[in-house]
């Protein structure tokens, strides 16, 4: 968990790529917006392994962007374990924007 008041936030585009299985492999999809329910639009839910290549996003485990947080800012995450999470479970993606 986190909170967001914490986080250095960056104004601009935002980029990022998740995969079915660990270190980049399996299935991808590139988001550069919010996602509500990723199982509606990568039909699977888990993630894990993911590369952010422009700006900070928040995986929420669950759908409409409930449940346990981790934010990821630019880098690659080989396994779900490096962005925090016990399990690879994602239901919904945000990004982090200045408001």
């Amino acid at each position: 968990m986190f909170e967001l008041c914490c986080t250095t936030i960056m104004s601009g585009s935002h980029r990022m790529r998740v995969f079915e299985r660990p270190d980049f492999l399996g299935q991808t999809m590139e988001f550069s917006d919010d996602c509500t329910s990723l199982m509606d639009r990568f039909r699977f839910r888990e993630v894990h392994s993911c590369k952010v290549m422009d700006g900070a996003w928040v995986f929420f485990e669950q759908a409409n962007y409930r449940g346990r947080q981790y934010l990821l800012e630019r880098g690659e995450y080989r396994r779900f374990s490096e962005w925090g999470a016990m399990h690879p479970t994602v239901g919904s993606i945000r990004r982090v924007q200045e408001y």
